[in-house]
């Protein structure tokens, strides 16, 4: 066994261009494990910094200087962001406020429903089960009530985070744009000399990840604004929460998707009840999701999401575990990789250099 390990050593890290990717990669994942929380305004602005990347590009081919394009493409989206939080933050809120109020009325329809299921199906439920269960749920619900309070709590202090973010990112993000070029050169004379792997990795995946958060963008937009739509054509309560819930929801792949579903039916349920309203919701979010899965990410991400679907339900467990939401936000990339490293380490080049070192 021991000599198989060292055989199997030998063979990946022999070359020194696979030395140097492998340290790259562990000094990398040690510095986003254990200080990802005192860089996550760095992480958000170069999130930001490729999103805005391309319309920079655009501007600079055009005939504008970067610095000046930079101005204005930041300009420009700090100004959409302001409007639309303007505009969503304080009906979403609202409607938050509403279903708060609502929730005692719905926790009263459902005791009554529940208290009315041994009347009803009386060789399947007795009163003694139905009120075991109607307290393990009260005790559920109040656990929940505490989960709120603490977490309105904690949001307090989180205010003051969220006012460095504003002034940290936009700034993080404009010298990132303005600077790109010096800055990679100046990481180019930091890493080791032997990297060429590493650059084969990073020319395949830095198109992959900008490609991946503009249409991440763009997937989280159009889908909860379609979602909107439906719900407000459907007469559904608190059509712009749910939206947002079904928007922000295409951030964990497959997982996201069938969590959100819960809430949505629900709310359709205590809406309507069991009716053809209800089914008309169920039906028309079935759509949705579909035209989600099988069109409109094929579209924006094409080649960017070429991996098994148990890959990414496996990626965003793992990647969500280490790194909370940037795990899962970054899962699909990471993945990749991963996937883009096992590449390197058996590309015909590293073998071609093992081969002469050999001889």
């Amino acid at each position: 066994m021991l000599e198989m390990i060292k055989q199997w050593y030998k063979r990946r890290f022999s070359d020194p261009h696979a030395v140097s990717l492998a340290a790259i990669i562990l000094f990398g994942f040690i510095t986003i494990y254990f200080f990802g929380h005192l860089i996550a305004p760095l992480l958000v602005a170069i999130v930001l910094a490729y999103l805005l990347e391309w319309p920079v590009v655009q501007l600079n081919r055009v005939g504008l200087p970067r610095t000046l394009s930079v101005i204005i493409v930041l300009l420009l989206f700090v100004g959409l962001v302001t409007v639309a939080f303007v505009v969503l933050v304080p009906t979403v809120w609202q409607q938050i406020g509403n279903l708060v109020n609502d929730v005692p009325n719905m926790y009263l329809e459902l005791q009554n429903y529940i208290n009315s299921i041994p009347e009803r199906y009386p060789e399947f439920a007795t009163v003694t089960n139905v009120e075991f269960m109607f307290a393990d749920m009260k005790n559920k619900f109040v656990g929940l009530g505490e989960s709120l309070v603490k977490g309105s709590l904690a949001s307090l202090i989180s205010l003051a985070t969220l006012g460095v973010y504003l002034i940290l990112v936009p700034l993080l993000t404009f010298f990132l744009l303005k600077d790109k070029n010096e800055m990679l050169r100046m990481l180019g004379g930091i890493l080791p000399k032997n990297r060429n792997l590493a650059y084969q990795v990073w020319y395949e995946m830095n198109d992959q990840i900008s490609n991946y958060i503009r249409g991440k963008v763009l997937e989280i937009l159009i889908v909860g604004g379609v979602s909107y739509l439906t719900f407000v054509v459907l007469d559904l309560r608190y059509s712009a929460l749910l939206a947002v819930a079904v928007g922000l929801s295409v951030l964990i792949p497959y997982i996201g998707a069938a969590a959100v579903t819960v809430p949505i039916a629900i709310v359709g349920l205590f809406q309507w009840g069991l009716s053809p309203e209800f089914y008309s919701l169920l039906i028309a979010y079935g759509i949705i999701q579909a035209l989600d899965g099988n069109v409109l990410v094929p579209v924006l991400f094409s080649e960017a999401v070429n991996l098994h679907p148990v890959a990414i339900i496996i990626s965003v467990l793992v990647f969500g575990g280490l790194w909370g939401f940037w795990g899962i936000f970054f899962a699909i990339p990471l993945a990749t990789l991963v996937k883009a490293v096992v590449n390197a380490f058996n590309h015909p080049q590293l073998e071609g250099s093992k081969n002469a070192a050999t001889t």
